[in-house]
């Protein structure tokens, strides 16, 4: 072999947000643990150019390849994202099936790790007798449900979103069914049948890594490590966040953190939400206009809207318009100097580390939340898709650090209550209380991220299973 460095092959889903994390947990092995690892990249189209920038500098033990794309104007227009993700995977199981070959020839291949919504690359590595893991990228909350879910499915007759008395996953607070991830909001759909296959199989795990850690779930992460629910071995590696970014000397990124420089502590909210959100053309003119009666500083990510197609969003299919166009006429120029608008992207790492931000209005993605909770601030719950609407759900009813703001009858959040959350989160004793708790979650991050912390313990503890050869019971 050349290499004779233990390795491991890692599979991400499709998507920015996937890749992120298990970057993250990439130099987490090669920086402790003396492995070398493969990032083994499927997409959808050509990767954008926020993944590619996310490679970008890596230490030469991290090695990426990029399986051939598949294309998008190819694939079922209407299916939902995971269901598109899946139909990908499925396409790029032969070319991961030559990479996975070559690695073992030519290295110590010792683990192949999955994204629990690619989980059907693990044949692949069982065709190789490679051990194989799966790493997922949400909540403790969102396993719970998962691997509950064949179940659930037998106590429950009618769709999730009907049932009347909250929904009493393992370890976790009461959730109504509506708020469950929307993958099971439909019990005729492909989608849920997909999903639940899923669910079977992350059963079959030797280990399954989730990125969180105890402080922020205790009663989640106490359940699944007890083994009842699954008898997988359950790891909390997290909080993998990003920590820094390659493009900061952009003008308009440097442009940015100066106006932040310029601004009282604590008295911006920042508002995105993430590389896949996007709102409709009237949600996006409501925000705005709440944005601008709540007389708070702002500093807003915008993106033109998503009146057709999600999944377009989802997959970072860039718009030809100017989101600016798409903006209240007079806006700009009436919240100049209070409000900064940035067109598609911003350092989002840096804002929320930066001290003059009080606030986070987000769409409750994991990786936003768990960076919001490492800088400890404060949030605005505005879930869109996917597990969001769960994520919500912790934020605001179990650990209290965020606002939920009503949606009205029309399916908008009109601008009244967005100027009132706005409020809240920024200006009043509601503030004070939040701050209070998600100062002791950061500190419980830092604690959970430092040498002899949960996280690195865990890591360790999978290196090791891993550099002996041996299987968790």
């Amino acid at each position: 072999m050349e290499d004779e460095a233990p390795h491991v092959a890692i599979l991400p889903s499709i998507g920015i947000g996937h890749l992120i994390s298990l970057i993250e947990f990439s130099k987490k092995l090669v920086d402790h643990h003396n492995f070398h690892t493969t990032l083994i990249i499927p997409t959808i189209g050509s990767p954008p150019d926020a993944m590619i920038e996310a490679l970008h500098g890596l230490p030469s033990t991290i090695n990426h390849i990029f399986l051939p794309p598949v294309q998008y104007q190819d694939m079922p227009e209407n299916d939902p994202p995971p269901l598109l993700i899946s139909r990908a995977i499925s396409l790029s199981l032969s070319p991961l099936r030559q990479v996975i070959k070559s690695l073992v020839a030519s290295t110590k291949l010792v683990v192949f790790i999955a994204d629990a919504f690619a989980i059907e690359t693990v044949d692949v590595a069982e065709e190789f007798n490679v051990p194989w893991y799966v790493f997922l990228s949400m909540s403790a909350m969102c396993l719970s449900l998962f691997l509950y879910l064949p179940t659930l499915d037998d106590l429950v007759s009618c769709e999730y979103r009907d049932i009347i008395e909250p929904v009493k996953l393992p370890g976790c607070i009461p959730i109504q069914g509506n708020d469950l991830f929307e993958g099971v909001q439909d019990l005729k759909s492909e989608y849920y049948v997909w999903l639940l296959s899923m669910t079977k199989r992350l059963h079959l795990a030797k280990g399954i890594m989730v990125n969180t850690f105890k402080e922020l779930e205790p009663g989640t992460i106490k359940v699944l490590q007890e083994k009842t629910l699954c008898k997988s071995s359950v790891y909390a590696i997290g909080p993998l966040i990003r920590i820094d970014t390659n493009n900061l000397d952009n003008d308009d990124v440097f442009y940015c953190l100066k106006w932040l420089d310029d601004q009282a502590q604590g008295s911006v909210i920042f508002v995105s939400f993430g590389s896949g959100g996007r709102l409709s053309t009237e949600q996006m003119n409501e925000l705005a206009f709440g944005l601008e009666m709540s007389e708070h500083a702002f500093l807003w990510v915008v993106k033109s809207p998503n009146d057709e197609s999600v999944n377009a969003a989802y997959f970072n299919i860039r718009s030809q318009n100017d989101p600016f166009d798409f903006l209240p006429r007079g806006f700009l120029e009436r919240t100049k100097g209070r409000g900064l608008v940035m067109p598609s992207w911003a350092p989002q790492i840096h804002i929320l580390s930066h001290e003059s931000t009080g606030g986070f209005l987000t769409h409750c993605g994991w990786n936003s939340v768990s960076e919001s909770i490492v800088n400890g601030v404060p949030m605005i719950a505005w879930p869109l898709f996917a597990e969001q609407k769960m994520n919500a759900v912790l934020l605001t009813n179990d650990i209290k650090v965020a606002i939920r703001p009503k949606v009205g009858e029309n399916g908008l959040v009109v601008r009244e209550e967005i100027s009132e959350v706005v409020k809240n989160l920024m200006g009043r004793e509601e503030r004070k209380r939040m701050c209070e708790v998600m100062s002791g979650l950061k500190e419980a991050a830092a604690k959970a991220l430092a040498i002899d912390g949960d996280s690195p313990n865990a890591i360790s503890e999978l290196a090791m299973e891993w550099t002996n050869h041996t299987e968790i019971d």
